[in-house]
Order: C-alpha cells, then structure tokens, then sequence
C-alpha cells in the first residue's frame, strides 16, 4: 500500500520494528521457514527488513493538532522537536544509558496508567518485569501538559490490545487504536481503525473477530 499510494500511506515505527525484537519473537524463524534463508546473512530478507526498520519515523502529526506514535510520551518526550532531533538510521537500545535512547524507548514501549485518576509516572511491570525503570506508565497530568507545551489536541497511539479495539484516556484527549482483531487467537478482542472527518471528529470504525457469529 505504501508503495500504491506513497503521498497516502504513512509508516511509523513501533515497538516490534527492532532487530532484538524480531530475532527472539518469531520473524527471523518465519524467514528461515517460510524463505529457506539463513537470516544472519547480510542479504536476507530478515536482514533488509530490520534496515528498512531502522529508517522509519516515530511519529506524525495530522492537521497539525494530533500526534500519532506507537508507544507513548514516557517520562521524557516533552516537545516534538526531541522528536525531530533523533537522527535516523536508528538502532532501538534496549539498555538505556544516554537521554536519547531513553525517549527512543518511552516513544516506542510506554503506556498510559491504569485509568485518569493515576497520576505521574508510574512502574510499568508487565513490560519492565525486572524493574529498570526504563519502561514506565504515564498519567493523565502528563497527557496534558505535553498537549498545552506543544500546541496539539490530542494523541493517538497503539501498542496494547483494548478490548473494544479503541480506548480513551485522560479525558479523551488520548485515544489507543488497536486494529488486531481477536489478538494471538486469544483475547476475542475487537479490532478498530479511526476516521477523522475534515472537522477533526475521530470516529471509531470497529472490526469484529470472525469467530464472531453475532456481528459476522
């Protein structure tokens, strides 16, 4: 699609777009199976995929009033020229050690709390089990102050499966899409895309799981 209609499809970077990732959770074995290739050759696909990876932005914004990015604003994305400073090729450092690999990992892994009334920053202990504080949750508070900094509306963002296939926070002023539907072949979750009409309304667009047979 990005290459039917280049000016219409727009990329961004999540979390799985990551060379690490994709070695241990399944896509350098699915090349090995599917493409019969060694994937630690340089050639490979697996290899050219994760380089194509590596150029991909971080983040958009529509009509200059909402930010789309995958994972969230962590604890230390604060303006989008932090965004705009990130020189690209971009290798993700799972093991944080300078600011800039910080906010790449908060762009990419945060999430929001639990609901509005939890404020801050706060421990992230699905996807920060072993506690190094790299990957965090992030409050409502935050959501607001980022949005009244940088001049912007709202933020759209994916990376949790939400059982509606969209979710709002912080008053709605963040939504999550999640478009899988019935995600892993486990969670019978709804899957959903968004329409954003020219007076910047979001419409959620929903996607039933097959399996499904009410809405089938």
């Amino acid at each position: 699609l990005k290459i039917k209609y280049p000016t219409k499809i727009h990329l961004l970077r999540g979390n799985h777009e990551d060379k690490w990732i994709n070695n241990a959770f399944g896509f350098a074995e699915e090349c090995n199976t599917r493409l019969n290739e060694d994937p630690g050759e340089p050639e490979s696909v697996f290899n050219r995929g994760n380089e194509l990876f590596d150029w991909l932005p971080l983040a958009a914004i529509i009509e200059d009033k909402i930010v789309c990015l995958h994972g969230g604003i962590g604890s230390t994305l604060a303006s989008l020229e932090q965004i705009e400073a990130i020189q690209r090729p971009l290798e993700v450092i799972h093991e944080v050690s300078t600011p800039e690999q910080q906010l790449v990992v908060d762009i990419l892994w945060s999430d929001p709390t639990d609901n509005d009334q939890e404020l801050g920053i706060q421990p992230n202990f699905i996807r920060d089990p072993n506690g190094t504080g790299n990957i965090v949750k992030f409050g409502p508070d935050r959501v607001k102050q980022f949005l009244e900094n940088n001049g912007m509306s709202i933020i759209l963002r994916a990376h949790e499966c939400v059982m509606d296939g969209f979710e709002r926070f912080a008053a709605g002023q963040l939504i999550t899409v999640f478009s899988a539907t019935d995600y892993c072949g486990r969670h019978k979750n709804a899957g959903a895309v968004l329409d954003i009409t020219k007076q910047s309304e979001i419409i959620p667009k929903l996607i039933y799981p097959l399996n499904n047979a009410e809405h089938n």
